[in-house]
């Protein structure tokens, strides 16, 4: 390899950066495998006790063979606290830093990166496990081979699940999965992407975290109920709301001033608002649209083909923005 060659590779991903991130992310990662086995305990004494809501949908699952299918859902709830985490994280270091907040910026920035590595890994052990227990449960399909492409395409390609709920939720999830990989290792290229497309490409990412919640909602059956897994769900999402809200009025860049700028922050503003109302009233009421025991649930609200219409949506309008921040820097160079 030329020197020409590490060169253009230097500026256009930041290796250096991402491997000291992952070398400092050792002890985050630790505790979160520790947190993972910590939730895979308290989900098996909800088995032994007979409080779990999961069991009362499908009893087989109390069988100790399916511990893989446990150890998924595990990390699945590990990696959503990790998410809400980091998505706390970014949402300090995007706002005005104010006097009274005892960690610097730079500290909040490194947490922020390391935890965001750390929730990348933990959304994959959460699908791997998921995929671990599919092999095992396929045991219809015609030797190793086919198991494992079943299992493949249930676990890992968008769409391929087509039971139940897990026709909508599975496919949010690896949605929620395959963009967090991108937008959270965009960080690494923003020399070569500019800071305004790279900041536009960050932003997009609390989308991860939105679709991340809705996935545990819909296929987490520790939560189709109500009961302190559910309520703590939505409670977590209420200091979110509020950072949101103020890395709007209080940004840590200053904002454009252009007539669009203005009007997609007062947009902005009146959706995380909206947004903190909702959310107060469903934590106060605690009617947030949950299964009923004994109750046979409602045909699925949304299709597929509704998910992948939000997503090209969300997809061009990610894309307009990137154009419109790229030329803009254009114009200012």
């Amino acid at each position: 390899m030329t020197d020409s060659t590490r060169t253009r590779q230097r500026a256009w991903f930041d290796v250096r950066a991402l491997k000291q991130d992952v070398r400092g992310a050792a002890l985050d990662a630790s505790v979160a495998l520790v947190v993972t086995l910590a939730i895979l305990v308290l989900l098996a004494w909800r088995i032994e006790a007979g409080t779990s809501a999961t069991i009362v949908v499908m009893p087989d699952l109390a069988d100790p063979g399916y511990w893989m299918y446990w150890l998924s859902q595990a990390f699945g709830w590990s990696g959503l606290l990790w998410a809400w985490i980091t998505v706390v994280l970014g949402l300090l270091r995007s706002s005005r830093h104010p006097s009274w907040m005892p960690v610097s910026v730079a500290r909040i920035e490194k947490w922020h990166r390391q935890t965001s590595l750390t929730t990348i890994a933990l959304m994959f052990g959460h699908a791997f496990w998921f995929f671990a227990e599919m092999v095992r449960d396929n045991r219809a399909d015609a030797g190793w081979a086919g198991r494992l492409w079943r299992a493949f395409v249930d676990s890992f390609v968008p769409g391929g699940y087509d039971s139940g709920t897990g026709v909508i939720a599975i496919l949010i999830g690896l949605l929620a999965l395959y963009l967090a990989i991108p937008l959270g290792l965009a960080f690494y290229a923003r020399r070569a992407l500019g800071t305004r497309v790279w900041r536009v490409l960050h932003a997009s990412i609390i989308v991860v975290y939105v679709l991340s919640v809705w996935h545990t909602l819909l296929y987490g059956t520790s939560v189709w109920y109500d009961g302190p897994f559910r309520t703590t769900i939505w409670l977590l999402q209420l200091p979110i709301a509020g950072l949101l809200l103020v890395r709007l009025l209080r940004p840590a860049y200053r904002p454009g001033a252009t007539a669009g700028d203005r009007l997609g922050r007062l947009v902005a503003r009146i959706s995380a608002t909206a947004t903190i109302l909702v959310l107060l009233i469903v934590a106060a009421t605690g009617r947030d649209g949950g299964r009923t025991p004994g109750v046979d649930g409602a045909p699925l609200t949304f299709t597929q083909a509704m998910i992948w219409l939000g997503f090209a949506v969300f997809a061009l309008v990610v894309a307009a923005l990137v154009v419109r921040a790229h030329r803009t820097a254009r114009r200012r160079a």
